[in-house]
């Protein structure tokens, strides 16, 4: 299953290389004008390239300590469904200050009542002219506090069943009726936040696609949600993986307790395994086969993967995890105290591991929907 990455004398190697010599310190806004952000994005956001050109410029960019922009929301969620859905207009107005990190997104989907079930929200959008009129409550919105814009669901037919009458819209986050709670979590990092709409005006040119038709793009933006939270680090993506874990403790010396060592085995296990598929997913598309709910296989096995990876840290740490910073050899180490107290949220988050069991069973499977949903 091992991809044959082209050498260096490769033209698509070589054309990286030499625009990393002309542009060696380059800005967000130059890697976005290149293509280099979002590669496999069409023209004139990326390059239309395909998975082994995507992974060459992957290299290329690590090699030379090059970053993309941080703006996994906008990027990674909100940008996809604009490309596919937006006006041209819409595109080139929110595109580029996206893609080169100049303008943080947040999405303002989950509401107190209506989490793993969101097509029950309630929040609701009423046409006034040309400005439509949010009144509502989201909840769990990531760095909604920092983010110039958000991706919003509303309701806009509350005759029409649950998952019509829905639309999807741009919400500028400073615009007049928007007040932003903090929710601290328990590593005592402030990500989270209640966002509250008190007749907040949109734009009507801000709607992305049709009236009553956001589910569609939701899906989109979900679909894309769950391949971003099923990367590689065992916490959506970021933070250690279980290679490292297994180098750290062979580093330290090892463990002479045989239930440890075997929770290691079965820890990298899984790991290797998530690694697997994700190199399936690439030889898949390599062979322009589309991606399908195999997105969230990967995440179900990711979140508990990266639970599972949290508790043998802190088991591993013995005694000295009862104390803040100290990692799993016992030597001063925040990021796994810090992944242990954050791991809870993996099963929940971007769609709960009971969720994607379910759209695992129903499109995988093909066993029936369940007679509640």
């Amino acid at each position: 299953m091992d991809l044959d990455l082209p050498g260096d004398d490769d033209p698509r190697r070589q054309e990286v290389r030499a625009w990393l010599a002309a542009h060696p310190a380059p800005t967000g806004r130059q890697l976005a004008e290149a293509g280099y952000v979002v590669p496999h994005w069409p023209r004139p956001w990326g390059l239309d390239a395909d998975p082994i050109e995507q992974l060459v410029i992957d290299e290329e960019l690590k090699a030379a300590g090059v970053r993309r922009p941080v703006n996994p929301i906008g990027i990674g969620w909100a940008g996809p469904t604009l490309v596919r859905a937006g006006t041209d207009e819409q595109k080139d107005r929110w595109l580029w200050p996206l893609l080169s990190g100049e303008a943080m997104w947040c999405q303002l989907f989950s509401e107190p009542g209506a989490g793993s079930d969101l097509a029950s929200l309630s929040t609701a959008a009423v046409l006034d002219g040309d400005e439509w009129v949010v009144s509502g409550q989201k909840v769990w919105t990531s760095i909604a506090h920092i983010a110039r814009f958000g991706i919003l669901l509303a309701r806009t037919d509350r005759d029409a069943p649950k998952h019509r009458g829905i639309s999807y819209f741009v919400c500028p986050m400073d615009s007049p009726g928007i007040e932003i709670r903090a929710l601290v979590d328990m590593t005592g990092a402030h990500a989270f936040n209640e966002v509250f709409f008190d007749d907040v005006r949109i734009p009507a040119d801000h709607l992305i696609g049709r009236v009553n038709h956001g589910w569609e793009l939701a899906k989109v933006t979900l679909a894309n949600e769950r391949v971003s939270l099923s990367a590689e680090g065992a916490l959506w993506g970021r933070g250690p993986t279980a290679r490292d874990l297994v180098d750290l403790v062979g580093r330290s010396g090892g463990r002479g307790d045989a239930v440890l060592r075997q929770r290691l085995v079965t820890a990298w296990t899984e790991g290797e395994i998530l690694g697997t598929l994700r190199q399936r997913q690439t030889v898949a598309a390599a062979a322009g086969r589309a991606r399908g709910p195999e997105s969230s296989v990967r995440k179900a096995l990711a979140d508990a993967h990266g639970q599972h990876l949290m508790n043998l840290g802190r088991d591993l740490a013995g005694a000295g995890a009862m104390l803040t910073g100290v990692g799993p050899t016992g030597a001063a180490d925040t990021e796994w105290a810090s992944g242990f107290l954050y791991s809870p949220a993996l099963t929940v988050g971007g769609g709960t591991a009971e969720v994607q069991r379910n759209i695992v069973a129903e499109q995988v499977l093909g066993l029936p929907r369940d007679s509640s949903a």
